[in-house]
């Protein structure tokens, strides 16, 4: 007997009080992955990713190698001839402060203002993942025979460094026939949007120390070099930084162009200037042409300064030369982009053009090139259109999954999406939120989802891309 929407309805009417509840000790446990003196939350948030899976029915593992965090591993069922899913999440996120960022409420104290949860980790990604987990708790209530995995890693905000080496190291209990990632934007709340590609991500630290300490502006100034404005120069030749275009020879040249059929998918994806410039609150941007965003965003890598560290930070002016500074960026990058390449071109424009700044190439994780076909992904349509009544549209993200192209390499199987946030929902960004519509809404989706997979065949012959 198939799933009805309306029973799926009540389900979540029934359990969003216990959803919240869980949402909100999820919430307040601030699992900063990026803080080292957050290490012991971070595996707070493992024990109680485990414990929650064990209680709704699991048996759950916390896995890890040596200098690694944990990764949490939950299953439910492992019948023999039952095809089995994995949904995977991260329950790691971004730093977050009211005293230096413009927070209206506490970040790691979970808030429900009437349908809006608000708190760091409500959207990324620990609402997405606890709705997920409430699909299959419907699905499994109404005996649809399917073998269900949770894989919630905690270190995604910091790039996965370890997640390959656990992943490959558990083995044969985190065999699967597909994944499903619940951990991307849609384009706007009028549109269900499914994900076919990720961009990477290769972070950079630039280096500049030409004295030992502080001198006197007028003492040394004109004669001395001055590293924060050298920096500033050598990224302002690495890019132009009103148009955002990458300066550096060869850059482009890998670049996977979108086909015509992606394009079609951006322009029918609903987005909009207007509504994309209030939902992250900016001013002005580089571009009006709705197109030519979507490329860029989607479609097109990205040089990004984040920080520039040195010199005189106090109020007022003090008129010193600084004797060192260091400049902090990011390229995203896009299909068939090769972090070993970039590094090489990136430090060889840097010896040209400033041979005595030191490049410090950073972690990275790879662009990431999707299907719009297949059995997976095909349920995926069909659930999305079944708990939101449209049919989704396929979209890029401009966003970094480390952990994508790791388990499709290491677990060897397709790998569909299923996001629910919102680009109002503030990912990254202070005052982040998750709301009822999309929880409600997910869970529904997810409970199809699991049902449209347990019709497929079970093993490889059922997970043909």
């Amino acid at each position: 007997m198939a799933l009805d929407r309306k029973d799926l309805q009540e389900f979540a009417r029934r359990e969003r009080g216990a959803f919240e509840s869980l949402l909100a000790e999820f919430v307040e446990v601030p699992s900063v992955s990026a803080d080292p003196e957050r290490k012991r939350d971070v595996e707070r948030i493992a024990e109680l990713g485990a414990a929650t899976l064990r209680r709704f029915g699991a048996t759950a593992d916390i896995h890890r190698v040596p200098g690694g965090p944990p990764l949490v591993l939950g299953a439910f069922g492992s019948e023999p001839g039952r095809p089995t899913v994995t949904v995977y999440n991260h329950l790691d996120v971004q730093p977050a402060s009211k005293e230096t960022e413009p927070w209206r409420t506490e970040p790691f104290e979970f808030t429900v203002e009437g349908d809006t949860y608000r708190g760091r980790g409500t959207t990324d990604d620990k609402g997405p993942a606890l709705t997920a987990l409430y699909g299959a708790k419907a699905a499994l209530d109404a005996g649809v025979p399917v073998n269900i995995r949770f894989l919630w890693e905690t270190e995604e905000e910091v790039g996965s460094p370890h997640f390959a080496e656990t992943l490959a190291k558990i083995g044969a209990p985190a065999a699967t026939d597909a994944v499903v990632v619940s951990d991307t934007v849609w384009v706007s709340r009028q549109r269900p949007a499914l994900s076919t590609g990720l961009r990477g991500l290769q972070r950079f630290h630039f280096h500049l120390e030409t004295a030992e300490t502080d001198q006197h502006s007028g003492s040394t100034g004109g004669a001395a070099r001055n590293p924060v404005a050298e920096l500033c120069q050598l990224a302002s030749e690495i890019f132009d930084a009103r148009t955002g275009r990458v300066k550096i020879p060869g850059f482009y040249d890998d670049v996977a162009r979108p086909t015509k059929q992606e394009l079609a998918d951006f322009k029918a994806s609903g987005f909009s200037v207007k509504a994309f410039m209030k939902e992250y609150g900016f001013r002005s941007i580089r571009t009006k042409d709705p197109m030519e965003i979507m490329k860029r965003l989607w479609a097109l890598p990205t040089f990004e300064v984040h920080g520039l560290v040195g010199g005189y930070q106090g109020p007022g002016v003090k008129t010193i030369v600084p004797p060192r500074a260091e400049l902090k960026a990011t390229v995203r990058m896009v299909p068939d982009m090769k972090a070993e390449k970039l590094i090489r071109l990136v430090k060889a424009f840097v010896k040209k053009h400033a041979p005595d700044v030191r490049v410090e190439a950073g972690s990275s994780a790879a662009p990431y090139k999707g299907h719009t076909s297949g059995p997976y992904i095909e349920a995926a349509q069909r659930a999305v259109k079944f708990a939101f009544g449209k049919d989704p549209v396929f979209v890029r993200q401009g966003g970094t999954i480390g952990a994508v192209l790791s388990m499709e390499q290491i677990l060897k199987v397709p790998i569909a999406f299923m996001g629910l946030s919102l680009p109002e929902h503030g990912y990254h960004a202070p005052n982040e939120n998750y709301d009822w519509g999309q929880a409600s809404g997910g869970m529904v989706a997810f409970a199809k989802y699991f049902e449209e997979v347990a019709a497929l065949p079970s093993g490889r012959a059922g997970r043909k891309k």
